[in-house]
């Protein structure tokens, strides 16, 4: 005869009870929720561009050894769990108080951003950001003092260039936001986020920059279009402005399959002091580079704005401000960068330059990109 206890089997049916029921429970919630809120792919993405590369490169090098030489020795510190744990619960980073920050503060998300390469004086507390004014203020018919630009639009004497491409065009120059302008030049009174132009803006320091590599031998598409004014025509919002650029851009590349850079210039909205530096005793209008992150191109761009901060920071110290990274929720993304290796957003001065200092800094950029692009055309022949 066989005995059977029932207190032994009554815990392990509790407990497999008990089980199925949390399972049960919890696939419940999890086909409840809203397809945004499902754990996807994409939301594991999500969640793991909250950490750093070197974080998954540590991770790999608990198992093999090898993986730990491709981190600098400036990160080869030691993984604080707790506060990745923190992170992940809770998406606030402690050492970033704009992850917290940027949701409480109206406003607060137009700095958001990644400082990739830090210039001199650039931190958190002043990245670069551009103001979204109504298209009433953009379209407004704002006269500029425009002698200015005549006066300098031509500059110092430019040796011959001793190569040239020969006629050929090889960079396009285009301004998303073509109406951005800067205040010395506008009607007294004229508020900062009303610092927009029809007459006056960034089309002419592309214009400029356009002249400056010309001069040193280097074919340049300038583009023509107001896309602001385009934005207006098509009843679009402002944050549309690089979908009207793109099909432009496209059409440009599929016209001269020479074409191998991208410059699209604005200007900042950070005051004088944060724009402006004095090199051998002349102001200059201080440039950033933006890059966009959500793309598959990120890292060539990447590294094209890196070499161009690092040879201006070379010749022209204190000029750039350095290159950020911007993507994620309430910005664009790719500012159209996915189209090619070699496209960046050059932001040069800010609302308060003179057009003086904005035009001598697209002199010191022709410079060093024509130096850049000579170097890279001898490496590759």
């Amino acid at each position: 005869m066989i005995s059977f206890n029932s207190n032994t089997l009554i815990k392990p049916i509790i407990i497999v009870t008990t089980s199925l029921m949390v399972m049960f429970v919890i696939a419940g919630m999890l086909t409840a929720l809203k397809p945004e809120l499902r754990i996807s792919s994409s939301s594991v993405n999500q969640w793991s561009q909250e950490f750093e590369t070197s974080f998954f490169v540590h991770l790999l090098g608990f198992e093999n050894q090898y993986f730990n030489q491709a981190i600098p020795a400036s990160d080869k510190k030691t993984i604080n769990l707790s506060t990745i744990a923190f992170e992940l619960a809770t998406s606030i980073n402690p050492n970033d108080p704009r992850s917290l920050l940027g949701r409480e503060l109206p406003g607060f998300s137009l700095f958001d951003g990644e400082i990739i390469v830090a210039g001199q004086g650039t931190n958190y507390t002043n990245m670069p950001y551009e103001s979204s004014p109504p298209l009433e203020v953009l379209l407004q018919e704002r006269e500029a003092s425009i002698e200015n630009i005549e006066k300098y639009e031509e500059s110092g004497n430019v040796p011959p260039p001793a190569l040239t491409t020969n006629g050929e065009k090889v960079v396009y120059i285009y301004t998303t936001h073509s109406r951005e302008s800067y205040l010395p030049h506008l009607p007294e009174g004229t508020k900062s986020t009303e610092s927009y132009s029809h007459e006056m803006n960034v089309m002419n320091v592309a214009e400029k920059l356009g002249k400056e590599l010309k001069k040193r031998g280097i074919g340049v598409q300038v583009e023509k279009t107001d896309f602001t004014k385009v934005v207006s025509e098509k009843g679009m919002k402002y944050y549309q402005s690089y979908d009207v650029s793109r099909p432009v851009i496209k059409q440009a590349m599929e016209t001269n399959r020479k074409l191998k850079y991208f410059f699209d210039i604005h200007r900042d909205s950070q005051p004088h002091k944060v724009t402006t530096t004095t090199i051998n005793g002349k102001k200059y209008a201080r440039t950033i580079f933006i890059i966009g992150g959500e793309h598959a191109k990120y890292e060539q761009n990447l590294k094209l704005a890196t070499d161009l901060h690092n040879l201006l920071d070379e010749k022209y110290p204190g000029l750039s401000r350095g290159v950020t990274k911007k993507q994620g929720e309430g910005t664009n993304g790719k500012f159209n960068q996915d189209l090619s290796e070699n496209a960046i957003l050059i932001e040069i001065g800010g609302v308060e330059n003179s057009i003086e200092e904005v035009f001598r800094t697209a002199e010191a950029l022709a410079e060093v990109f024509s130096e850049y692009y000579w170097q890279a055309e001898e490496v590759n022949g």
